[in-house]
């Protein structure tokens, strides 16, 4: 072979080295590539916030009427001091205990209350958009007053539950995404004061029933039965939300110690899947929880009242507890974490029934409205974290 061939040959075979090194580091790091996107991990976060009873007396009723020198009701300024922490969450609940029936069939007082609208413009002015209906009070003032409240809420940029206009509505799926995290709710009652639903209208209110005064729910043989419902209810919705949050309207009225069945609620909803569980109704303060991975806050207390004991704030001092939602997505698998549990007490502050503000103990003010703040945070935070040591409670202002 002569030397030009030689060198011919010699360098088509370098050609060929470096194209078949070429195709072979192209697939090394095409293949490195898409194993890195195979095993890319995405994370989302959402913040929540949650306040309790907003438990509306006729008291309140009439300040937020003299707030508008009589022509209408003016609920905005109760709330002002709370708004500027609520608008930053992204999820905001409250526990409406007080139907919103409106003007048109008359207001009303303890024990069959009926409400204003403007109580729910000032919520959501406040940045509340997550809205539990189903309370004792639900059937206060009847049908009328729950087709009322329906068409108050039907048109908000709110998620409301517990509540509804039919059977067809109790069992449309709602679903509201932020932060690419998705998230609904269900509400129940443990029951309505003895008023009846009316017949074959069972949807205007979820009601679990049981008997608060029961010392062992097995023997509740009614209570044991509609868990069958609520467990219905979770596995129609469990796999399309990223978050399931359940307001459970439950418990003994005033006392700080969640009882027998709220603690067998609670490990039964944990057990089931539910991320988030709110409880309302004691109208004071009780304790927060995790049951395995759910968080468990078993009452926050009166977000605004009128209730008042001499010498007692109890049911004055309410709870907001905020938390992240994080989500992770690894290799299409997701995974959701409760994670910063952090918690702030509020006050209702009013004098001769008039000047209602709630007051959050960060606030400068409430030095002014509570003089002995220091003492009532260091009780409520022993109630708060009775169960879990690791919960954190704000310090004061």
């Amino acid at each position: 072979m002569s030397l030009a061939k030689k060198l011919f040959f010699m360098f088509g075979l370098l050609l060929i080295v470096l194209f078949l090194f070429n195709i072979f580091y192209f697939c090394k790091n095409n293949y490195k590539y898409k194993d890195e996107v195979k095993n890319e991990v995405k994370t989302y976060k959402a913040s929540l916030i949650a306040v309790g009873d907003n438990l509306i007396h006729s008291s309140i009723y009439k300040d937020a009427n003299r707030n508008m020198n009589y022509q209408g009701y003016d609920f905005k300024p109760m709330y002002e001091l709370i708004k500027p922490i609520v608008s930053k969450y992204d999820i905001a609940y409250y526990n409406q205990e007080t139907i919103l029936g409106g003007t048109s069939i008359g207001l009303s007082d303890y024990p069959t209350f009926n409400s204003p609208f403007e109580v729910g413009d000032a919520m959501i002015d406040a940045g509340f958009n997550l809205v539990s209906l189903a309370t004792n009070h639900t059937m206060d003032r009847g049908k009328k007053a729950v087709l009322l409240s329906h068409d108050y809420w039907k048109d908000k940029d709110v998620l409301t539950s517990g509540s509804y206009i039919s059977f067809e509505d109790r069992n449309k799926i709602n679903i509201k995404e932020v932060n690419n995290i998705s998230y609904t709710m269900l509400n129940y009652t443990y029951g309505t004061n003895g008023i009846s639903v009316p017949k074959g209208s069972d949807y205007l209110v979820n009601v679990w029933p049981t008997s608060y005064k029961i010392n062992n729910p097995k023997e509740d043989m009614e209570y044991q039965k509609y868990k069958e419902v609520v467990k219905e209810d979770i596995a129609r919705l469990r796999d399309k939300v990223d978050v399931l949050i359940v307001a459970m309207h439950w418990g003994n009225e005033y006392t700080h110690t969640p009882i027998d069945y709220e603690v067998d609620m609670a490990n039964f909803l944990a057990a089931n899947g539910v991320d988030i569980i709110i409880g309302t109704h004691p109208h004071v303060i009780q304790p927060i929880e995790f049951i395995d991975d759910t968080l468990v806050i078993y009452s926050l207390g009166n977000f605004i009242s009128a209730q008042d004991s001499v010498g007692n704030y109890k049911k004055l001092i309410g709870l907001m507890t905020s938390l992240d939602i994080v989500k992770t997505v690894d290799n299409k698998k997701t995974s959701i974490k409760i994670d910063n549990v952090s918690n702030e007490l509020t006050f209702t502050y009013y004098k001769n029934y008039k000047d209602f503000k709630v007051v959050p103990f960060s606030n400068e003010k409430i030095k002014d409205f509570l003089p002995n703040y220091q003492s009532i945070y260091d009780e409520y935070k022993s109630i708060v974290t009775k169960y879990d040591s690791s919960i954190k409670v704000l310090n004061c202002a």
